[in-house]
C-alpha cells in the first residue's frame, strides 16, 4: 500500500507543483491577472507551491526504502519524473488548447516508460 500512497501523493503534488509553474499562463487571458505586477504572480504560485511540498514530502517519506517504503531513492526520482510529465502534458493539452500530443511526445513517454522498467530491473 506505501507504494500506491506514494504514487497518489505524487499525483496530487504534482497538480499543484504544474499549476504554480504553467497555471499563471493559462490565468493571463483574465484581465485582472494579467494586470498583476511579477512579484505578485511569483507570490501566487509560491503559494500554490506549498501544497505541492504539503504532498511531495510525505511521498518521499512514505515511498523512500529507508523508512520502510518500497522504493530506492533513484526509483522515486523516476517515478515522479513519469508522473510530472503525465500531469503536465493531461494540463497542456486541455488547458491551452493550441498544444496538442503529436507522436514525437508518444515515443518520449513511450522511452520515459523504458526507463521505468530499466530502473525496477534487478
Amino acid at each position: 500500500m506505501k507504494g500506491l500512497y506514494t504514487i497518489l501523493l505524487l499525483i496530487v503534488s504534482n497538480i499543484f507543483m504544474t499549476l504554480a509553474w504553467y497555471g499563471h499562463l493559462k490565468l493571463r487571458e483574465l484581465k485582472w491577472f494579467d494586470a498583476l505586477p511579477l512579484i505578485a504572480v511569483i507570490a501566487i504560485s509560491w503559494g500554490i507551491a506549498f501544497f505541492e511540498y504539503i504532498f511531495q514530502v510525505p511521498a518521499n517519506r512514505i515511498g523512500f526504502r529507508e523508512n520502510g517504503g518500497p522504493f530506492s531513492l533513484m526509483q522515486l526520482k523516476v517515478i515522479q519524473e513519469v508522473v510530472t510529465l503525465t500531469v503536465f502534458t493531461i494540463f497542456s493539452v486541455f488547458a491551452f488548447k493550441n498544444e496538442s500530443l503529436r507522436w514525437n511526445h508518444l515515443v518520449a513517454f513511450l522511452f520515459l516508460v523504458l526507463a521505468v522498467y530499466f530502473m525496477f530491473k534487478k
